[in-house]
């Protein structure tokens, strides 16, 4: 029987399966005979599968991606990415860079370069052959590493709208931004060499790069297609943006009754924290596609959908029975809340070293949480304990493989080629030699030629692994980064205390990077570290902060600079340029995010620090980061513990890990039911997915997951496989460069904003879907 992970990564009767291409004792595909040409269609059963059908296996080693073309490039889109993030990190939604947009634009760029550049005299350094696909992944990894708001600018940006304060030295600053980078990267060997360790949300993105590179004509078809719908996208989301926004929620229910605020919790839902969105319809694809519904498979979709109807369910029954006093407070907010609903004012409640004083507090009152948000910290905590009972049940071969490193035969081998200078070593490539499970594409970059240069012919390996003294460099800055800057930003948080939010992260980062790599789901552990950190550290808000930043947003980040590395082994990418790319990138980015993070705040603090919020910028972010450290940092015993108020927040932890159990056995005793179907975690995680935002899009998101991954995948196969994936990445990246124009231009990201003069479809004194205005 297949896990039920493996039938989501299936996509069935979507995917080119090269069924007359020889194939060695793996089944993977002999690189040499490949019939490229193949348009048969058929079920993978497997990630191996799927690593060695949908994406080309060959490599090509003449192909070099070490140009200043590619370095160009690559500093170019890493400003877009990095100032785009940053914008996207103070909106009513979280949305995410296109990566697969950030690929096609390269290419468009470079072969712009290719063709335009002579190619003689001091031109030949810029244009020195055609560009190729190891340029472009170069390119795409420098620019999707920058393309990440850097997550030290969170701490900073609390700092700056509720605690008034920037640390004195600029450097303190720019360092913090980045201090968390990259401390993992020693487990790379178990979660990026086996093949099960598929990372599927890269597979598009390589196919397409298959498909760009190897057929022209096709090529051009694509490229024909993706200008029409770029060009398309971009002027239409003038519309939406700025000067008709109605069109982000168009609401019936609100229309015919725009007075009723109940019809405004359910039905509204096109500013920020308005209401649920039921049934509104959206369109504006920079709040449709925070996750592009044309992207994820049908199936693994299911479950997002039975999490949104039950979110609808039980936030309707939380308020209107007036659980956690719901009714005296905003129906959707992430602030802390005096008993009145007034926003809680949590410097009166700290003393001048920013520990919680009790007679300040005593004086104060314990804050409250909306009730929907209370809904949203108890169903995450469940989803995440769901997870680890649900990976045991369904893949436990997946996590033996993860773990295969703890078996004893690993361990005797690793200490046999153990050297005590081990930052020394050429990376793992030895030892993973031999693997049988190993990735085909990374032993496809294992393979060696002959250096004839010497007196004797020895030996050389294609492509040099990056040395572990890199990484070993590299995890020792950051410690030491990590240690300065936590004394001298006066965090509160004590070195023992950053030591063991890096253990956490060690561990946090085998689980969830496994399960990143195996299913493409990335799951926020961020209560759970923050509840930590609550009892290590109790009463210090501001070091629960850092807590979270190094033991939280440091596994985000080595989950993506994983999901980077993983695009240049399918690529083929050396893993020395890779390396490159990521730290470029990386620090470039972080750099351009701590700047445009202070003209934003700058420029438009009132709206960042308001309940609501506008159709434009909002404070959900950091709001939500402030509300959390101040509960569980310094008020975790007050309001969380047994007994309090929020007890079933920390309980949830307890009953998630039997949440799955009912749905693995009744698939086991009544299989036709297909409960397998059903990932808990997701369902748990999606209950409470409409806290916050402008939530008037999930009609249209699931309405445009049905036409991408059912219509068109069941019914044209042949133009799914061929144009879903361009025509996703057109969208997204259309909207992404108006939202950035935008963003300058009109929406005041660099000063004043300039909205569009009041009319119909522009309600700019109340809600843009015209539903009742709640008085905060």
């Amino acid at each position: 029987m297949a896990s039920k992970n493996e039938e989501i990564l299936t996509n069935e009767k979507a995917l080119p399966s090269p069924l007359d291409e020889k194939t060695d004792s793996k089944g993977d595909i002999d690189v040499e005979t490949a019939d490229e040409g193949s348009t048969e269609f058929a079920v993978l059963e497997n990630e191996r599968d799927i690593a060695t059908h949908v994406i080309s296996v060959a490599d090509d080693e003449t192909l070099n991606p070490w140009t200043i073309r590619s370095l160009v490039l690559g500093l170019g889109l890493s400003a877009f990415g990095g100032v785009l993030a940053e914008i996207y990190y103070f909106k009513p939604q979280t949305v995410l860079v296109s990566t697969m947009f950030l690929a096609i634009i390269a290419f468009v760029l470079g072969k712009a370069m290719e063709n335009f550049i002579p190619t003689f005299g001091f031109f030949s350094y810029l244009n020195p052959h055609p560009f190729n696909k190891k340029e472009n992944a170069f390119v795409v990894i420098m620019a999707s590493a920058a393309a990440n708001s850097a997550l030290g600018t969170e701490v900073l940006a609390v700092q700056r709208l509720y605690y008034n304060v920037t640390p004195e030295c600029r450097c303190e600053q720019e360092y913090l931004s980045i201090s968390p980078f990259d401390i993992h990267q020693f487990e790379i060997a178990v979660l990026l060499y086996p093949s099960k360790m598929l990372y599927p949300g890269v597979l598009p993105l390589v196919a397409m790069f298959d498909s760009l590179y190897k057929d022209a004509e096709s090529a051009n078809k694509k490229l024909r297609l993706f200008w029409i719908a770029f060009i398309g996208i971009f002027f239409w989301e003038i519309l939406p943006e700025w000067m008709f926004p109605l069109l982000t929620g168009f609401s019936v229910f609100c229309l015919a009754n725009p007075r009723s605020q109940d019809f405004t919790r359910i039905f509204g839902g096109s500013n920020g924290n308005e209401g649920l969105g039921v049934l509104s319809i959206c369109f504006d694809w920079q709040y449709i596609s925070g996750i592009n519904p044309m992207v994820i498979p049908l199936k693994a979709q299911f479950s997002n959908f039975v999490g949104y109807i039950l979110c609808i369910i039980v936030f309707i029954a939380v308020y209107y029975n007036n659980i956690w006093n719901a009714k005296s407070f905003p129906f959707l907010s992430q602030e802390l809340f005096y008993a009145n609903g007034s926003v809680y004012d949590q410097l009166l409640i700290l003393n001048s070293n920013l520990e919680v004083d009790p007679t300040l507090l005593a004086e104060q009152g314990l804050p409250f949480y909306a009730s929907t948000w209370v809904v949203q910290l108890l169903t995450t905590n469940l989803g995440m304990a769901a997870t680890f009972t649900h990976l045991l049940l369904w893949n436990r071969d997946d996590l033996r493989g993860a773990w295969s490193w703890m078996t004893p035969s690993s361990l005797k081998r690793s200490w046999t080629n153990f050297h005590w200078r081990f930052w020394q070593d050429d990376g793992m490539r030895d030892a993973q030699t031999e693997d049988p499970d190993l990735d085909p594409h990374y032993r496809e970059m294992l393979k060696v030629s002959t250096d004839h240069g010497s007196t004797v012919c020895l030996p050389v390996t294609q492509y040099p692994d990056a040395p572990n003294s890199w990484y070993f460099t590299t995890l020792v800055l950051s410690v030491i980064v990590g240690l300065v800057i936590i004394y001298k930003t006066d965090s509160t948080l004590p070195w023992w205390g950053l030591l063991i939010a890096l253990i956490l992260s060690t561990i946090s980062i085998i689980f969830f990077g496994s399960l990143y790599a195996i299913t493409g789901l990335q799951f926020i552990i961020q209560p759970f570290v923050q509840m930590i950190g609550g009892f290590i550290h109790p009463g210090l808000p501001n070091a629960n902060m850092y807590f979270t930043l190094y033991a939280y947003n440091s596994v985000v980040q080595a989950q993506l600079l994983l999901r980077d590395l993983k695009i240049a082994q399918y690529t083929k990418l050396p893993p020395r340029a890779a390396f490159t790319a990521q730290v470029s990138g990386t620090l470039f980015g972080a750099i351009l995010n701590y700047v445009l993070m202070n003209s934003i705040i700058d420029n438009q603090r009132p709206i960042l620090l308001s309940v609501e919020g506008t159709n434009i910028w909002s404070g959900q972010q950091p709001q939500q980061y402030n509300s959390q450290a101040v509960a569980w940092g310094g008020l975790s015993h007050q309001l969380f513990a047994v007994n309090q108020r929020y007890q079933w927040v920390a309980w949830a932890y307890v009953v998630g890990l039997f949440v799955p159990v009912p749905f693995w056995l009744a698939y086991r005793w009544f299989p036709k039911l297909r409960t397998d179907y059903l990932y808990t975690p997701v369902i748990c995680y999606y209950i409470g997915w409409l806290c916050v935002g402008i939530n008037s899009s999930i009609f249209t998101y699931f309405s445009i997951a049905y036409l991408s991954q059912w219509w068109l995948r069941t019914r044209y196969p042949r133009w799914f496989t061929k144009y879903n994936y361009i025509l996703a990445a057109a969208l997204d990246g259309g909207t992404q460069v108006m939202v950035f124009i935008l963003s300058f231009a009109v929406q005041g990201a660099s000063g004043n904003a300039h909205l569009f003069p009041q009319w119909w479809g522009a309600n700019q004194n109340g809600n843009y879907d015209r539903c009742a205005v709640i008085p905060d």
